[in-house]
């Protein structure tokens, strides 16, 4: 079973991919992706964690967090 911040991470890349979200756009709270995806607080962290390492995004202190590029392929 694929750990559920995989499953988040996987779902944000994808509306990045598919343009649901574009560079520049700002990802909903926290609150808001936990209630859309169904999982903790510490689920988002760690999807958040790896589309930071992988560059897709970045947060900005005390703004949010936005979209920086789109994923490879």
């Amino acid at each position: 079973m694929t750990a559920k911040y995989v499953r988040v991470a996987e779902g944000i890349r994808e509306q990045i991919r598919t343009g649901r979200l574009s560079v520049g756009d700002k990802l909903p709270s926290i609150s808001a992706l936990q209630t859309q995806h169904d999982v903790s607080y510490g689920s988002i962290r760690g999807a958040m964690l790896v589309l930071k390492a992988e560059s897709l995004v970045e947060g900005r202190q005390g703004e949010g967090v936005y979209v920086t590029a789109k994923p490879a392929g």
